[in-house]
């Protein structure tokens, strides 16, 4: 099983490369895989490499889903 995590592009840099925001730890992913890809938008990330653009909404939803999962797991962990 792979899991892919949306990603907010904070800044381009050289080399087809961009440094991201993954629920505020930032990483230097490659864009070699999409294009057309603007400081702002969304990407869907795995193992370093942008895999394809993300729609804004899609991509806060699903963030919203992984923290409610946290929340349930440290809920579980407490009890």
């Amino acid at each position: 099983m792979c899991l892919a995590i949306p990603a907010y592009i904070e800044q381009l840099i050289a080399d087809n490369r961009a440094i991201v925001n993954i629920s505020g730890i930032r990483k230097e992913i490659s864009l070699e895989l999409v294009d057309h890809v603007v400081p702002g938008d969304y990407v869907v990330v795995h193992v370093g490499f942008a895999l394809q653009k993300l729609d804004p909404i899609e991509a806060q939803h699903t963030l919203a889903m992984f923290a409610e999962i946290a929340v349930l797991n440290n809920d579980d962990a407490t009890q």
